[in-house]
């Protein structure tokens, strides 16, 4: 079993939402699902035999999915990073995640029609900010700063500037 699962809070859409996600990474899998028994939907406010939680699993990382009601929503402050390898990664997991009402952001970071944000990011990227010429790392920096979706073409052309 997994030390640290992330467990993510939807109102009453964690069914929907596991679906999305297993539907867009390979190598995802939907596990059990625990539903509202009897005793429960009073307390909770949700029918007897609704999801109240999934489990699901994404390349290995295994994630549960709480359909909690409206008192929680994401924000920024945790998201889920994508490390792409190439430009065709980026544009892929981008064009999934924002589809059906997600948002893009800045610096490679979109919120899903769910409200959860993520990182698409290229790893090229990540190498040349942490290059030891601050030359070059400035201007890849300055470069992303500029972009909502990552373009590796860009980023290549002003760190070899």
């Amino acid at each position: 079993m997994q030390k640290i699962t992330p467990f993510l809070w939807f109102d009453d859409q964690a069914e929907e939402a596991v679906n999305f996600y297993t539907s867009i990474f390979e190598n995802s899998k939907i596990g059990r699902t625990f539903r509202n028994p009897e005793e429960a939907a009073e307390k909770t406010g949700r029918p007897a035999g609704s999801v109240l939680t999934i489990e699901f699993e994404i390349k290995g990382q295994k994630f549960v999915a709480l359909n909690g009601g409206p008192l929680f929503k994401f924000n920024e402050s945790v998201s889920f990073v994508i490390n792409c390898e190439t430009q065709e990664e980026v544009d892929y997991f981008w064009e999934k995640l924002i589809a059906g009402g997600g948002e893009e952001s800045a610096c490679g970071w979109l919120k899903d029609k769910f409200g959860l944000s993520w990182q698409v990011t290229p790893t090229i990227l990540i190498e040349m900010l942490h290059d030891n010429d601050q030359e070059k790392s400035g201007r890849v920096m300055q470069a992303m700063l500029e972009m909502k979706k990552i373009d590796i073409k860009t980023l290549k052309d002003a760190y070899d500037r």
